[in-house]
Order: structure tokens, then C-alpha cells, then sequence
């Protein structure tokens, strides 16, 4: 029920009859939304609702599925090389303190153990923040079913048992792998002109004809025009005047795919955590998704790809956008920071809290007097005499936390609708 310019005595008599009422709108179009009892139970039973993981080295795709709708999308970016980077430093400080000449400490090396299922930190921040993300969702909607691109079944042996030999590379998913392999290989982009947006195709840099073989660093991806006219040309004689080119594709097709190292090197890791949650949890190939977005006519996005995770009959989007999500992480424990050489170059306060606000929280500041009247809202940088910095749509310097109120406490994550 929704009435217009309700007056307040009227709001007040139904509060008093334990009915709930909800402020829509400002100055004369107000709208007062009258809500049923919250405190009674719901006794109807919601269908159970999928959730589908599409899981990247960087960024990994998250939907949610109920009969055959997408109602929920989210791309959930990773900062898994901002970790390596960090370690890294460290790695290297420590080294250059134990090299100068300062007192004799004992050589360690070779001293350190690692457990069996050990993962980089890099790689096992990947697992924890998709598992995170799962069990937030499952407080808020009513889960039945974990489904992840994780393995690759054999999915023509399912649909004919006596399948054998050649006919493996015959099916409807023929050669999809390898495809995908090469186009984030190649930044989908043809290796010799760079032209983006139009048909690619496999092409073997060393022409099969002249003893090139079909292994993954042999091939590359080429436009129509460029491999028509390449042909059987040695690719040294073909790109004689174009050395540039001749390097970089040389050197990419040498290169190993890392994003798809960390994919695999993760995949039973992220499977095993997911049943922690007991909910059951199903897999599916790459390939599949692919065939699956492909013949729905769906674009190539993370989210997207999600959806399309596992046995997808019909898929009828309802979001227009996805929730990007980027973890931040919950800042540093270092107590001194440090230049390039090491060198202590500012202390940082013991307490994160100051005046009730934490570096990273999103405010609303409105600010009444002085040379900067206004509304902000935007991420606070605490200072500890009270005076904070807040990234709205520029930084604004030097507003007090008498104007402040929080509007998200800082979770490690930072949101863009």
C-alpha cells in the first residue's frame, strides 16, 4: 500500500499498529510506503536459486541463476598481483638487510616446509575472496546449487560410450578449447596486423606444409587476408619487412599462458572450498560455456560467461549491468614505511580508528560553513588531528569529522553499479 503526502498523525497511528512505514522521495512529492510486518515469518518457498562461477586469474564472473533467468550479475576482480608485487618488495628488502654489513646472523636457507595442496598467497587470496563471495550470497537468497567452470568432462563418451580415437575431435565442442586457449593468448587479435573485431582464424606459424606441427606454440590467429596471403610463405620471408612484427609474434608464441597456470593451478582448490559451504556443487568445461554463450547469442563477458556455466537450455537475462566489485584489501600491518632502499620514511598511528572512522569507509560530509560548503561523498583517508581527506569525484582536503557520517563501512572491497 502507497499513499501520497500521508500526514503524520495518519503515519503515526498506523506505526503504533506495527505497520512499517518507509520515506520515498523529497519536498512535495514525499511518498510514504506502508510495509507489511517485518517479524512475521514467511511461510511461502522461494525456487531455489543457482549460483554459477566463472573463475579468472584476475577477474571472475558471478550469477545468479533461478529457472532459467539471470537475476543477479557481479565481476569480482582479484588482486592477486598487487599481493605478488608486495611480497616480492619484501623479499627484496629483507635480502638487502641481510646483505649490508650489520652483526652475523645464522645462514637460513632450505629450513622451510610446505604442507601438501600449498598455493602461492597470490593464488590462495583467489580461492579465499571467491569463497567469501559465495557464503555472503547464500545469507541472502535462497542457494540450492554451486555450479563452477572448474574441469573438463568428456562430454561425447556421456552421449556415446563406445566413442573412441579421432572421433574425440569430431564433436559438437571440436577444437573449442584450443580456441579459447589462443584467443587470450593473442589478446583476440590477429598476430600480423592487429585488426580486432572480425573472423579469426587458426593459423600455423611454421606452415604445416614445410613440417610445422599443431602444437599450442605453433599456432597463432590471423585474419582472413593475412592468411591467405601468408599462405605457405615461411613466416621470417613473409614479415621480411615488417621485423617488429616478426619479433613480437615470434616472442608471444613462445610465451606460457600465465592467467591459465593460476586457473589450473587453483581449480581443485576452489572445488574443494566451495563444498565446505554443503550446498551440492557441480562443474562444467570452458568449451561448454563457450558453445553455450555462443548459441544464445549472449556477448563475451565475465558475468556472462557465468551464466552460461554447465547445462543451460534457454537464459533470459534481466540485469543490464553486473556489480563490479574489486578487492582492496584491508590495508597494511607494516608500522613503518619505507622508501626504495628500505629506509624508514614514515611511521603509521597504532589505532586505524579515529573519531569512530577507519581509512576507506564511505562518508557523506556536508560541510555548512567555510571555503568549502557542499555535499561529499566518497572513501575517507583518516588523519589523527581529525581533519580527513575524502575521494568523491576529485580529493577534497581538510574536512572535519564533525560533517562526516558513514555510509559503508570499509569491507576490504570497493563497488562500482
Amino acid at each position: 500500500m502507497v499513499l501520497n503526502n500521508l500526514g503524520v498523525q495518519e503515519c503515526q497511528s498506523r506505526m503504533m499498529r506495527k505497520c512499517h512505514v518507509r520515506f520515498v522521495g523529497e519536498g512535495d512529492a514525499a511518498t510514504y510506503a506502508l510495509l507489511p510486518d517485518l517479524k512475521k515469518e514467511v511461510e511461502a518457498t522461494p525456487e531455489p536459486i543457482e549460483i554459477k562461477i566463472d573463475a579468472g586469474s584476475k577477474t571472475t564472473g558471478i550469477a545468479l541463476v533461478q529457472g532459467g533467468k539471470v537475476i543477479f550479475g557481479a565481476e569480482l576482480t582479484h588482486r592477486g598481483q598487487a599481493i605478488k608485487n608486495s611480497l616480492e618488495s619484501r623479499k627484496e628488502l629483507r635480502r638487502g638487510r641481510r646483505n649490508r654489513h650489520t652483526r652475523y646472523r645464522q645462514a637460513r636457507f632450505l629450513n622451510r616446509t610446505r604442507s601438501k595442496g600449498w598455493l602461492a598467497p597470490s593464488l590462495e587470496h583467489r580461492v579465499h575472496t571467491i569463497v567469501t563471495w559465495v557464503r555472503r550470497l547464500i545469507k541472502f537468497a535462497p542457494i540450492g546449487l554451486i555450479k563452477s567452470e572448474l574441469v573438463r568432462f568428456d562430454l561425447q563418451q556421456c552421449e556415446n560410450p563406445e566413442i573412441s580415437g579421432i572421433e574425440y575431435q569430431q564433436g559438437t565442442l571440436a577444437g573449442y578449447e584450443i580456441r579459447e586457449y589462443l584467443l587470450e593468448k593473442w589478446n583476440r587479435k590477429c598476430s600480423y596486423c592487429d585488426a580486432e573485431n572480425v573472423r579469426l582464424q587458426i593459423e600455423h606459424i611454421h606452415p604445416k606444409s614445410k613440417g610445422g606441427s599443431n602444437r599450442i606454440s605453433n599456432l597463432c590467429l590471423a585474419c582472413e587476408p593475412c592468411n591467405i596471403k601468408k599462405g605457405t610463405q615461411d613466416i621470417k620471408v613473409f614479415l621480411a619487412k615488417k621485423p617488429d612484427v616478426l619479433k613480437k609474434v615470434l616472442t608471444q608464441s613462445k610465451r606460457p599462458l600465465k592467467d591459465a597456470a593460476a586457473v589450473n593451478s587453483t581449480r581443485w582448490a576452489l572445488f574443494n572450498a566451495l563444498k565446505t559451504t554443503g550446498l551440492p556443487v557441480a562443474t562444467g568445461s570452458g568449451g561448454k560455456t563457450k558453445f553455450n554463450r555462443t548459441r544464445l547469442g549472449l556477448t563475451k563477458t565475465h558475468w556472462i560467461d557465468a551464466a552460461c556455466v554447465g547445462e543451460v537450455d534457454v537464459l533470459e537475462v534481466l540485469t543490464d549491468k553486473p556489480l563490479l566489485i574489486k578487492a582492496t584489501g584491508h590495508g597494511s600491518r607494516q608500522m613503518c614505511r619505507t622508501d626504495k632502499f628500505g629506509l624508514p620514511s614514515r611511521y603509521v598511528p597504532r589505532f586505524k580508528f579515529v573519531k569512530g572512522f577507519q581509512t576507506g569507509d564511505i562518508v557523506k560530509a556536508i560541510v555548512t560553513t567555510g571555503k568549502k560548503i557542499g555535499t561529499y561523498v566518497g572513501r575517507v583517508a583518516v588523519r589523527t588531528s581529525g581533519s580527513f581527506n575524502i575521494s568523491a569525484s576529485t580529493l577534497i582536503q581538510g574536512i572535519s569529522h564533525k560533517y562526516c557520517s558513514t555510509i559503508f563501512k570499509k569491507d576490504g572491497y570497493s563497488y562500482v553499479a
